[in-house]
């Protein structure tokens, strides 16, 4: 079955294009200043909205051939109008969710995980593409609904996230042997005859966290040493894989995709940047990534492809590379890669003629620069604490 494996080959050239663009443009910029303070209008997320979510709260994908629109897409957009305090789009992103993902079957009693994507069919109307659930997305909009129910005190936001926990725990999650409970990737497509196919950049630290604070007698802490144990095993060069398996009783390469990583993987190194560096799992799996960090202290790029069982790399990655690993570079404390970061992420303020803005540049870029400029963290426990809590009172 045909699910989220391919989702990212549509922008992957357009992301390509945009590496190619020169930043010494920006290079004064981003050194002639420090971090924009955390409070007040955050303008890169305004940009964000402007651009690719559209009235209806559908967030679309451009660069796609079928102008498409994805549950991740949606689920992002949640979160970052929560670290936003923008309570009027995180309403209309969720009520766009529920009409069109998820057949308006979307509350505390009837909670149906959401198709992957939607967009433009071969005769030319707008409809679900594909109806297979993506867990990560399904992951993020439960956690987005509780951590909201929690910050803006609203009991309906919450009830619907634990009832989308309680679908993924029935549909999503399986249990490996002598690992303890996994995610997998969807409900259908990823087991089959003894292999069962996982997803790594599926597995945000922070999220899990999140969802066994909140939801205590779920899966969720377990299932957070067992993503450590599948990041830790398949990265024995630092570098995570796009795609891994499970077969006879252990952690091996991904038959279908091999142990190429790039545009999913790279988000393995962003989640682990995000974690608070209290829990006890997060030195641990920044010291197990650390290929990313000496390879960029090496060539002064990311590699946009990487073999995770050889270290061998291809390419340069694009802008959305340097949103991911802003993070990960300020939480390992490696000033060089950080100022690196924030020189090319000078970029996403800077407009280039002829050029439109890309999707994954910008969303990953939201991450990337709200973490490293203040705008929100996760506290050891995974709850979100945004700058407007705090610092902005």
């Amino acid at each position: 079955m045909r699910v989220r494996i391919n989702k990212k080959i549509g922008i992957a050239l357009t992301l390509g294009m945009a590496a190619s663009a020169s930043f010494g443009s920006v290079v004064k910029v981003a050194q002639s200043g420090g971090a924009p303070a955390a409070c007040g209008e955050w303008s890169g997320y305004r940009t964000f909205v402007e651009r690719f979510v559209q009235a209806d709260g559908r967030v679309i994908d451009y660069s796609t051939p079928t102008q498409q629109t994805t549950s991740e897409g949606q689920s992002y957009g949640l979160f970052f109008a929560l670290v936003a305090n923008d309570r009027a789009t995180f309403d209309r992103l969720l009520a766009w969710t529920r009409t069109n993902l998820a057949g308006n079957q979307f509350d505390a009693h009837n909670a149906q995980l959401p198709a992957w994507q939607w967009g433009k069919k071969a005769d030319g109307s707008y409809g679900v593409l594909d109806p297979n659930s993506a867990s990560d997305s399904d992951l993020w909009l439960a956690y987005d609904l509780l951590q909201a129910g929690r910050l803006w005190h609203e009991a309906s936001y919450t009830q619907l996230g634990e009832a989308l926990a309680a679908q993924i725990v029935r549909a999503e999650i399986t249990t490996l042997p002598g690992v303890g409970p996994m995610l997998l990737p969807g409900p259908q497509g990823f087991k089959s005859a003894g292999v069962t196919r996982l997803n790594p950049s599926y597995l945000p630290l922070p999220v899990l966290r999140g969802l066994a604070q909140e939801l205590p007698d779920g899966p969720w802490a377990k299932l957070a040493d067992s993503a450590y144990k599948l990041v830790r095993t398949t990265a024995p060069q630092g570098f995570a894989p796009d795609w891994a398996a499970w077969q006879n009783g252990q952690f091996v390469v991904d038959p279908k995709n091999g142990d190429v990583g790039s545009y999913d993987a790279i988000r393995v190194y962003l989640w682990a940047g995000l974690a608070a560096p209290a829990d006890p799992l997060a030195k641990p799996w920044l010291a197990a990534l650390g290929g990313m960090r000496t390879k960029v202290a090496q060539t002064g790029f990311p590699p946009e492809k990487v073999s995770s069982t050889t270290g061998a790399a291809t390419g340069e990655g694009p802008l959305s590379y340097w949103g991911a690993l802003a993070p990960y570079f300020k939480a390992l404390g490696d000033e060089h890669g950080l100022g690196l970061a924030r020189t090319h992420l000078a970029a996403l303020d800077t407009t280039v003629p002829g050029r439109e803005p890309v999707y994954y540049d910008r969303v990953l870029g939201l991450f990337g620069t709200g973490f490293i400029d203040g705008r929100y963290r996760f506290d050891a426990n995974g709850r979100l604490v945004p700058s407007w809590r705090n610092a902005c009172d």
